[in-house]
Protein backbone atom coordinates (compact mmCIF):
# COMPACT_ATOMS: atom_id res chain seq x y z
CA UNK A 1 0.00 0.00 0.00
CA UNK A 2 1.36 3.41 -0.86
CA UNK A 3 2.79 5.44 2.17
CA UNK A 4 0.20 8.04 3.22
CA UNK A 5 1.45 11.66 2.76
CA UNK A 6 1.42 13.80 6.03
CA UNK A 7 0.99 17.41 6.33
CA UNK A 8 4.62 18.45 7.41
CA UNK A 9 5.34 17.04 3.87
CA UNK A 10 3.21 19.15 2.12
CA UNK A 11 4.05 22.21 4.10
CA UNK A 12 7.72 21.32 3.25
CA UNK A 13 7.16 21.23 -0.46
CA UNK A 14 4.95 24.67 -0.28
CA UNK A 15 1.50 23.15 -1.20
CA UNK A 16 -0.02 25.52 1.50
CA UNK A 17 0.96 28.67 -0.86
CA UNK A 18 -2.32 30.44 -2.25
CA UNK A 19 -2.36 33.31 -4.56
CA UNK A 20 -2.59 36.86 -3.97
CA UNK A 21 -5.79 38.06 -1.90
CA UNK A 22 -7.01 40.27 -5.09
CA UNK A 23 -7.49 36.95 -6.91
CA UNK A 24 -9.18 34.69 -4.97
CA UNK A 25 -12.26 32.70 -5.76
CA UNK A 26 -14.65 33.49 -2.86
CA UNK A 27 -15.69 29.51 -3.30
CA UNK A 28 -12.80 28.26 -1.91
CA UNK A 29 -13.14 30.25 1.12
CA UNK A 30 -13.84 26.75 3.11
CA UNK A 31 -10.44 25.60 1.96
CA UNK A 32 -8.34 28.58 2.98
CA UNK A 33 -7.20 28.76 6.44
CA UNK A 34 -6.02 32.36 6.90
CA UNK A 35 -4.29 35.53 5.59
CA UNK A 36 -0.45 36.53 5.49
CA UNK A 37 1.26 39.15 3.91
CA UNK A 38 -1.37 39.17 0.94
CA UNK A 39 -1.05 36.04 0.47
CA UNK A 40 -3.93 33.43 1.00
CA UNK A 41 -2.71 30.38 2.97
CA UNK A 42 -4.67 26.78 2.14
CA UNK A 43 -5.60 24.58 5.30
CA UNK A 44 -3.39 21.47 4.48
CA UNK A 45 -5.36 19.59 6.91
CA UNK A 46 -8.36 19.77 4.30
CA UNK A 47 -5.63 18.94 1.35
CA UNK A 48 -4.98 15.83 2.77
CA UNK A 49 -8.61 14.60 3.53
CA UNK A 50 -9.22 15.75 -0.26
CA UNK A 51 -6.07 14.12 -1.37
CA UNK A 52 -7.34 10.84 -0.06
CA UNK A 53 -10.53 10.83 -0.98
CA UNK A 54 -9.21 11.80 -5.09
CA UNK A 55 -7.13 9.21 -4.59
CA UNK A 56 -9.42 6.43 -3.59
CA UNK A 57 -11.95 7.12 -6.29
CA UNK A 58 -8.82 7.18 -8.27
CA UNK A 59 -7.93 3.41 -7.46
CA UNK A 60 -11.28 1.81 -8.02
CA UNK A 61 -11.36 3.95 -11.35
CA UNK A 62 -7.64 2.10 -12.58
CA UNK A 63 -8.87 -1.17 -10.86
CA UNK A 64 -12.02 -1.09 -13.02
CA UNK A 65 -10.01 -1.21 -16.55
CA UNK A 66 -10.80 2.35 -17.26
CA UNK A 67 -8.12 4.93 -18.55
CA UNK A 68 -7.17 8.05 -16.53
CA UNK A 69 -6.19 11.11 -19.12
CA UNK A 70 -3.82 13.64 -16.93
CA UNK A 71 -3.97 17.38 -18.70
CA UNK A 72 -0.97 19.59 -17.36
CA UNK A 73 0.27 21.57 -20.13
CA UNK A 74 2.10 24.58 -18.30
CA UNK A 75 5.80 24.52 -17.76
CA UNK A 76 6.47 23.42 -14.39
CA UNK A 77 4.46 20.89 -15.00
CA UNK A 78 4.75 19.47 -17.78
CA UNK A 79 7.63 17.10 -17.73
CA UNK A 80 6.41 15.78 -14.32
CA UNK A 81 3.52 14.77 -14.90
CA UNK A 82 5.01 13.17 -17.96
CA UNK A 83 7.86 11.56 -15.90
CA UNK A 84 4.89 10.33 -13.51
CA UNK A 85 2.44 9.37 -15.36
CA UNK A 86 4.29 7.22 -18.20
CA UNK A 87 4.99 5.24 -15.24
CA UNK A 88 1.75 3.98 -14.61
CA UNK A 89 0.68 3.29 -18.45
CA UNK A 90 -1.86 6.32 -18.90
CA UNK A 91 -2.82 8.83 -21.42
CA UNK A 92 -1.63 12.43 -20.90
CA UNK A 93 -1.26 16.02 -22.83
CA UNK A 94 1.41 18.25 -21.69
CA UNK A 95 1.52 20.04 -25.28
CA UNK A 96 -2.05 21.65 -26.12
CA UNK A 97 -4.98 20.60 -25.58
CA UNK A 98 -6.33 20.19 -29.23
CA UNK A 99 -10.18 21.44 -28.94
CA UNK A 100 -12.95 18.37 -29.18
CA UNK A 101 -10.22 16.32 -27.36
CA UNK A 102 -13.59 14.82 -25.97
CA UNK A 103 -16.66 15.88 -27.56
CA UNK A 104 -14.92 15.01 -31.11
CA UNK A 105 -13.48 12.27 -29.88
CA UNK A 106 -13.43 10.58 -33.51
CA UNK A 107 -11.66 12.60 -35.43
CA UNK A 108 -8.66 12.73 -33.16
CA UNK A 109 -8.28 9.07 -33.65
CA UNK A 110 -8.32 9.53 -36.90
CA UNK A 111 -5.33 11.89 -36.28
CA UNK A 112 -4.02 8.86 -34.07
CA UNK A 113 -4.67 6.06 -36.89
CA UNK A 114 -2.97 8.56 -39.30
CA UNK A 115 0.37 8.29 -37.11
CA UNK A 116 0.10 4.57 -37.08
CA UNK A 117 -0.41 4.54 -40.61
CA UNK A 118 3.21 6.89 -41.47
CA UNK A 119 4.84 3.96 -38.89
CA UNK A 120 3.35 1.23 -41.30
CA UNK A 121 4.68 2.96 -44.81
CA UNK A 122 8.04 2.77 -43.10
CA UNK A 123 7.70 -0.42 -42.18
CA UNK A 124 6.76 -1.90 -45.51
CA UNK A 125 8.83 0.32 -47.50
CA UNK A 126 6.41 2.32 -49.06
CA UNK A 127 8.01 5.38 -47.62
CA UNK A 128 11.28 4.90 -49.55
CA UNK A 129 9.06 5.17 -53.09
CA UNK A 130 8.24 9.02 -52.11
CA UNK A 131 9.99 11.65 -53.67
CA UNK A 132 12.53 13.73 -51.11
CA UNK A 133 10.18 16.36 -50.38
CA UNK A 134 7.10 14.29 -49.68
CA UNK A 135 9.06 12.21 -47.32
CA UNK A 136 10.02 15.40 -45.47
CA UNK A 137 6.57 16.56 -45.14
CA UNK A 138 5.53 12.66 -43.82
CA UNK A 139 8.25 12.99 -41.43
CA UNK A 140 7.43 16.82 -40.10
CA UNK A 141 3.84 15.46 -40.17
CA UNK A 142 4.36 12.79 -37.87
CA UNK A 143 6.61 14.66 -35.19
CA UNK A 144 3.79 17.01 -35.14
CA UNK A 145 1.34 14.10 -34.68
CA UNK A 146 3.90 12.50 -31.87
CA UNK A 147 4.34 15.70 -30.05
CA UNK A 148 0.67 16.59 -29.46
CA UNK A 149 -0.90 12.96 -29.70
CA UNK A 150 1.73 10.39 -29.05
CA UNK A 151 0.88 10.05 -25.57
CA UNK A 152 -2.72 9.45 -26.18
CA UNK A 153 -2.27 6.13 -28.95
CA UNK A 154 -3.40 3.67 -27.07
CA UNK A 155 -6.62 5.32 -25.44
CA UNK A 156 -9.22 3.62 -27.33
CA UNK A 157 -12.13 5.05 -25.90
CA UNK A 158 -13.07 8.16 -23.76
CA UNK A 159 -11.41 8.24 -20.62
CA UNK A 160 -13.10 7.23 -17.07
CA UNK A 161 -11.69 10.12 -15.00
CA UNK A 162 -9.95 13.41 -15.83
CA UNK A 163 -6.87 15.03 -13.74
CA UNK A 164 -6.41 18.83 -14.36
CA UNK A 165 -3.47 20.68 -12.65
CA UNK A 166 -4.56 24.34 -12.77
CA UNK A 167 -8.25 24.06 -13.80
CA UNK A 168 -7.86 27.69 -15.09
CA UNK A 169 -5.62 27.09 -17.90
CA UNK A 170 -7.38 23.95 -19.02
CA UNK A 171 -10.79 25.33 -18.82
CA UNK A 172 -11.54 23.98 -22.08
CA UNK A 173 -10.80 20.63 -21.09
CA UNK A 174 -13.05 20.95 -17.66
CA UNK A 175 -15.24 22.17 -20.02
CA UNK A 176 -15.62 19.14 -22.38
CA UNK A 177 -15.60 16.79 -19.33
CA UNK A 178 -18.68 18.56 -17.53
CA UNK A 179 -20.66 18.19 -21.10
CA UNK A 180 -19.93 14.24 -20.98
CA UNK A 181 -20.06 13.68 -17.37
CA UNK A 182 -16.38 12.42 -17.21
CA UNK A 183 -15.53 12.43 -13.37
CA UNK A 184 -12.72 15.42 -12.96
CA UNK A 185 -9.97 15.27 -10.60
CA UNK A 186 -7.69 18.60 -10.14
CA UNK A 187 -5.25 20.40 -7.97
CA UNK A 188 -7.37 23.67 -7.61
CA UNK A 189 -5.74 26.62 -6.15
CA UNK A 190 -7.39 29.70 -4.38
CA UNK A 191 -8.16 31.60 -7.28
CA UNK A 192 -9.82 28.77 -9.27
CA UNK A 193 -13.68 27.61 -9.14
CA UNK A 194 -13.66 24.15 -6.98
CA UNK A 195 -17.61 23.77 -8.21
CA UNK A 196 -17.41 22.47 -11.07
CA UNK A 197 -14.89 20.03 -10.16
CA UNK A 198 -16.18 16.47 -8.50
CA UNK A 199 -12.66 15.94 -6.20
CA UNK A 200 -10.79 18.95 -5.74
CA UNK A 201 -7.10 18.73 -3.72
CA UNK A 202 -6.79 22.44 -2.73
CA UNK A 203 -3.09 23.14 -3.28
CA UNK A 204 -0.43 25.64 -4.75
CA UNK A 205 -0.47 24.78 -8.75
CA UNK A 206 2.51 26.94 -9.59
CA UNK A 207 5.15 25.25 -7.56
CA UNK A 208 6.88 22.27 -8.97
CA UNK A 209 7.92 20.91 -5.91
CA UNK A 210 3.67 20.80 -5.04
CA UNK A 211 2.88 19.42 -8.05
CA UNK A 212 5.31 16.36 -7.87
CA UNK A 213 4.26 15.63 -4.24
CA UNK A 214 0.74 15.64 -5.35
CA UNK A 215 1.44 13.55 -8.78
CA UNK A 216 3.62 11.40 -6.66
CA UNK A 217 0.42 10.55 -4.04
CA UNK A 218 -1.63 10.32 -7.39
CA UNK A 219 0.52 7.98 -9.49
CA UNK A 220 0.51 5.63 -6.66
CA UNK A 221 -2.74 5.49 -5.84
CA UNK A 222 -3.46 4.27 -9.74
CA UNK A 223 -0.39 2.05 -9.52
CA UNK A 224 -1.96 0.15 -6.52
CA UNK A 225 -5.36 -0.36 -8.16
CA UNK A 226 -3.80 -1.57 -11.68
CA UNK A 227 -2.18 -3.89 -9.14
CA UNK A 228 -5.01 -5.18 -7.58
CA UNK A 229 -7.08 -5.19 -11.01
CA UNK A 230 -4.20 -7.84 -11.68
CA UNK A 231 -4.22 -10.36 -9.02
CA UNK A 232 -8.71 -10.47 -9.47
CA UNK A 233 -7.80 -11.36 -13.08
CA UNK A 234 -4.73 -13.91 -11.47
CA UNK A 235 -6.83 -15.12 -8.94
CA UNK A 236 -10.44 -15.61 -11.04
CA UNK A 237 -8.29 -17.57 -13.67
CA UNK A 238 -6.73 -19.84 -10.51
CA UNK A 239 -10.69 -20.43 -9.46
CA UNK A 240 -11.79 -20.99 -12.48
CA UNK A 241 -9.07 -24.12 -12.52
CA UNK A 242 -10.47 -25.04 -8.97
CA UNK A 243 -14.28 -24.82 -9.47
CA UNK A 244 -14.79 -28.72 -10.14
CA UNK A 245 -13.36 -29.43 -6.62
CA UNK A 246 -16.39 -28.03 -4.23
CA UNK A 247 -18.84 -29.47 -6.12
CA UNK A 248 -17.57 -32.91 -4.60
CA UNK A 249 -17.78 -31.29 -0.83
CA UNK A 250 -21.59 -30.46 -1.74
CA UNK A 251 -23.10 -33.52 -2.02
CA UNK A 252 -22.29 -34.61 2.17
CA UNK A 253 -23.67 -31.16 3.35
CA UNK A 254 -27.50 -32.79 3.69
CA UNK A 255 -26.53 -35.70 5.72
CA UNK A 256 -24.86 -33.55 8.17
CA UNK A 257 -28.62 -31.87 8.64
CA UNK A 258 -30.14 -35.36 8.66
CA UNK A 259 -28.25 -36.86 11.23
CA UNK A 260 -29.22 -34.60 14.47
CA UNK A 261 -33.04 -35.65 13.77
CA UNK A 262 -32.86 -39.40 15.17
CA UNK A 263 -30.21 -38.56 18.15
CA UNK A 264 -32.98 -35.78 19.24
CA UNK A 265 -35.77 -38.27 19.00
CA UNK A 266 -34.18 -40.72 21.17
CA UNK A 267 -32.78 -37.87 23.65
CA UNK A 268 -36.98 -37.44 23.67
CA UNK A 269 -37.56 -40.50 24.42
CA UNK A 270 -35.35 -41.45 26.96
CA UNK A 271 -35.63 -38.16 29.33
CA UNK A 272 -38.41 -37.39 32.01
CA UNK A 273 -41.00 -35.31 31.70
CA UNK A 274 -39.23 -32.31 32.60
CA UNK A 275 -36.03 -32.34 30.43
CA UNK A 276 -38.50 -33.05 27.18
CA UNK A 277 -40.47 -29.94 27.96
CA UNK A 278 -36.66 -28.22 27.77
CA UNK A 279 -35.72 -30.52 24.78
CA UNK A 280 -39.43 -28.75 22.83
CA UNK A 281 -38.35 -25.60 23.78
CA UNK A 282 -34.94 -25.71 22.33
CA UNK A 283 -36.64 -27.54 19.56
CA UNK A 284 -39.03 -24.74 18.83
CA UNK A 285 -35.69 -21.95 18.90
CA UNK A 286 -33.79 -24.04 16.38
CA UNK A 287 -36.16 -23.33 12.89
CA UNK A 288 -35.60 -19.13 14.53
CA UNK A 289 -32.00 -19.12 14.36
CA UNK A 290 -31.79 -21.43 10.79
CA UNK A 291 -34.23 -18.58 9.27
CA UNK A 292 -31.50 -16.09 10.21
CA UNK A 293 -28.62 -17.69 8.79
CA UNK A 294 -30.44 -18.31 5.86
CA UNK A 295 -31.56 -14.25 5.79
CA UNK A 296 -27.82 -13.46 5.80
CA UNK A 297 -26.58 -14.32 2.49
CA UNK A 298 -29.24 -12.85 0.89
CA UNK A 299 -28.15 -9.18 1.94
CA UNK A 300 -24.55 -9.85 0.71
CA UNK A 301 -25.95 -10.27 -2.42
CA UNK A 302 -27.33 -7.35 -2.74
CA UNK A 303 -24.06 -5.66 -1.61
CA UNK A 304 -22.53 -7.13 -4.65
CA UNK A 305 -23.23 -4.73 -7.64
CA UNK A 306 -21.89 -5.12 -11.40
CA UNK A 307 -19.49 -2.11 -12.50
CA UNK A 308 -22.17 0.21 -14.47
CA UNK A 309 -19.44 2.62 -15.16
CA UNK A 310 -17.97 -0.22 -17.96
CA UNK A 311 -21.20 1.40 -19.80
CA UNK A 312 -20.25 4.64 -21.40
CA UNK A 313 -21.81 7.92 -20.34
CA UNK A 314 -22.11 6.00 -16.49
CA UNK A 315 -19.63 7.85 -14.13
CA UNK A 316 -19.16 7.02 -10.54
CA UNK A 317 -21.73 9.33 -9.00
CA UNK A 318 -24.45 7.91 -11.60
CA UNK A 319 -23.64 4.29 -11.05
CA UNK A 320 -24.18 5.21 -7.45
CA UNK A 321 -27.54 6.94 -7.85
CA UNK A 322 -28.10 3.60 -9.95
CA UNK A 323 -27.21 1.00 -7.36
CA UNK A 324 -28.88 3.43 -4.88
CA UNK A 325 -32.41 2.99 -6.72
CA UNK A 326 -32.23 -0.68 -7.01
CA UNK A 327 -30.84 -0.98 -10.71
CA UNK A 328 -27.55 -2.39 -9.35
CA UNK A 329 -26.87 -4.82 -12.00
CA UNK A 330 -26.26 -5.25 -16.11
CA UNK A 331 -29.45 -7.30 -16.47
CA UNK A 332 -31.89 -4.68 -14.14
CA UNK A 333 -30.20 -1.70 -16.37
CA UNK A 334 -31.44 -3.35 -19.52
CA UNK A 335 -34.78 -3.74 -18.73
CA UNK A 336 -35.34 -0.27 -17.24
CA UNK A 337 -37.23 2.86 -19.24
CA UNK A 338 -34.47 5.42 -20.17
CA UNK A 339 -36.95 7.94 -18.87
CA UNK A 340 -37.19 6.32 -15.57
CA UNK A 341 -33.24 6.24 -15.86
CA UNK A 342 -33.71 9.84 -15.95
CA UNK A 343 -35.89 10.44 -13.52
CA UNK A 344 -33.54 8.81 -10.76
CA UNK A 345 -30.56 10.91 -12.31
CA UNK A 346 -32.42 13.66 -11.73
CA UNK A 347 -33.38 13.14 -8.43
CA UNK A 348 -29.88 12.25 -6.92
CA UNK A 349 -28.08 15.29 -8.11
CA UNK A 350 -29.24 18.19 -10.43
CA UNK A 351 -25.73 17.89 -12.21
CA UNK A 352 -26.57 14.62 -14.04
CA UNK A 353 -30.17 16.47 -15.13
CA UNK A 354 -28.12 16.92 -18.58
CA UNK A 355 -27.12 13.24 -19.24
CA UNK A 356 -28.81 11.13 -21.99
CA UNK A 357 -29.45 7.18 -20.98
CA UNK A 358 -31.43 6.48 -24.20
CA UNK A 359 -28.51 3.65 -25.09
CA UNK A 360 -27.36 2.72 -21.49
CA UNK A 361 -29.88 -0.25 -21.50
CA UNK A 362 -28.90 -1.41 -24.69
CA UNK A 363 -25.12 -1.42 -23.67
CA UNK A 364 -26.20 -3.16 -20.10
CA UNK A 365 -27.63 -6.04 -22.42
CA UNK A 366 -24.64 -6.66 -24.28
CA UNK A 367 -22.78 -6.23 -20.68
CA UNK A 368 -24.92 -8.92 -19.36
CA UNK A 369 -24.78 -10.91 -22.25
CA UNK A 370 -20.99 -10.61 -21.64
CA UNK A 371 -20.31 -9.43 -25.57
CA UNK A 372 -17.56 -7.31 -24.20
CA UNK A 373 -15.92 -7.03 -27.75
CA UNK A 374 -19.17 -6.15 -29.18
CA UNK A 375 -19.79 -3.50 -26.44
CA UNK A 376 -15.82 -2.02 -26.78
CA UNK A 377 -16.86 -1.66 -30.63
CA UNK A 378 -20.08 -0.56 -29.93
CA UNK A 379 -18.25 2.58 -27.74
CA UNK A 380 -15.14 3.49 -29.78
CA UNK A 381 -17.61 3.91 -33.10
CA UNK A 382 -20.10 6.03 -31.11
CA UNK A 383 -19.01 9.48 -29.50
CA UNK A 384 -19.94 9.93 -26.18
CA UNK A 385 -22.17 6.75 -25.86
CA UNK A 386 -24.66 8.97 -27.33
CA UNK A 387 -26.07 7.57 -30.49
Amino acid sequence: MAKKVEVKDLLEAGVHFGHLTRKWNPNMAPYIYMERNGIHVINLYKTVAKLDEANEALKKIAASGRKILFVATKKQAKDIVAEKVAKVNMPYITERWPGGMLTNFVTIRKAVKKMASIDRMKKDGTFLTLSKKERLQVDRLRAKLEKNLGSISEMTRLPGALFVVDTMREHIAVKEAMKLNIPIFAMVDTNSDPREIDYLIPSNDDASKSIEIIMQQVTDAVAEGLSDRKSEKQAGKEGADAAPAPKKEAAPAPKKEEAPAPVAEKVVEEAPAPEVVEEVAAVAEAPVVEEKKEEAPAKEEKTKADDLTKVEGVGPKAAEALVNAGLESFAKLAKADAEKIKEILTEASSRMAHLDPTSWPKQAQMAADGKWDELKEWQDNVKGGVE
